[in-house]
């Protein structure tokens, strides 16, 4: 088979995929969930916040909730908006409250018209705070895994591209990094380093690479073999072009969903290392974090279990039908299981 056909029959293979996932309605609508969740995080400034979307003040026009403005430092904007002149106007969010903004008057108030999904212990407005989460969660998530990509693709392509010594020294650095106990190990290295979100993401995904490895490395020992790769190293491909450009696109297929369950975990891992305090440090929102303060106000609070709770399961379970969703394009035997 020619290179040019193999890459054909290559893209035929993810049209094929594509179609076979979209027959999974419960995939599909998951996916669907998670791109509103990735909305969400982008436009989380338009949808919950304290400042204007946009403001015509003086005859000219602002935009507070994407940019700064110096004639707007430390200005009440509730206040402004108030006391507008005739002509002037300003566009609110939906949901008209910081995730960092106090209300000392309304600690602990349970879901009503002015604060939906209630407020926690500090009087600041869950459902402000879970929307600004939701970038947190995600940006952890796709962050973390992207790192984890990065090393799993690296060792585990070396490890099955070259064989020999080189495949044993690394299997056995997989062996050993697998004999830890990941969660511990975060919160380990955590309690040693300043709480951030970027020490966060970055050990989720130092310590989350194994399993990709181990997928990269089966599927690198198996192209190897394939004629189209030894056609291209006998045109004189280096090593790197030929692992890059030949083999890697098409070993991906089980690393994306390892990937995609992998977003699910390092969310998950988020939310327990906030809820039990090595989380993303106050006064950032965090859903893990919210759940920390419903322990001490389990008995009336129920709002602060509830929601953050479900933001977390809906959105832990929707990553993990998708990558089922597509494990199971990619080999119709799984569906029969």
């Amino acid at each position: 088979m020619s290179l040019r056909a193999y890459k054909s029959d290559h893209h035929s293979y993810w049209s094929l995929v594509w179609r076979e996932f979209k027959k999974d309605r419960l995939a599909v609508a998951a996916l669907c969930f998670i791109l509103v969740l990735v909305g969400v995080a982008i436009f989380d400034d338009l949808l919950a916040g304290s400042k204007p979307i946009v403001l015509r003040w003086n005859g000219k026009i602002y935009f507070p909730a994407i940019f700064e403005y110096r004639e707007f430092y430390a200005v009440d904007f509730k206040e402004l908006a108030e006391n507008l002149k005739e002509g002037d106007f300003a566009v609110f969010p939906p949901i008209r409250y910081s995730p960092t903004e106090y209300d000392l008057l309304s600690v602990l108030s349970p879901p009503s018209k002015e604060h939906l999904f209630g407020t926690d212990d500090r009087g600041r407005d869950v459902l402000s705070r879970m929307i600004h989460g939701t970038k947190v969660s995600l940006s952890i998530g796709f962050v973390s895994v992207g790192i984890a990509l990065l090393i799993g693709i690296f060792m585990g392509g070396i490890a099955g591209y070259y064989g020999g010594i080189v495949d044993f020294i690394v299997s056995r650095i997989f062996e050993v990094m697998i004999t830890f106990p990941v969660f511990f190990l975060i919160l380990t290295i955590l309690a040693f380093r300043d709480p951030s979100i970027y020490n966060i993401m970055i050990v989720i995904g130092a310590t989350g690479w194994t399993g990709i490895a181990r997928l990269v490395r089966g599927e690198f020992l198996k192209l190897r073999e394939y004629s189209f790769v030894e056609a291209a190293i006998a045109l004189g491909g280096g090593d790197l072009r030929v692992m890059i450009k030949h083999i890697l696109p098409n070993a991906l297929a089980p690393v994306l969903v390892a990937a995609t369950f992998g977003v699910a975990g390092a969310i998950l891992v988020e939310s327990a290392l906030s809820f039990l305090g090595f989380g993303v440090p106050p006064p950032n929102p965090s859903w893990g974090e919210l759940l920390s303060q419903s322990q001490r106000y389990v008995d009336f609070a129920w709002w602060l279990v509830l929601f953050p709770g479900m933001a977390i399961f809906m959105t832990v379970t929707a990553f993990n039908l998708v990558g089922e969703g597509f494990r199971n394009a990619m080999d119709p035997k799984l569906k029969s299981r």
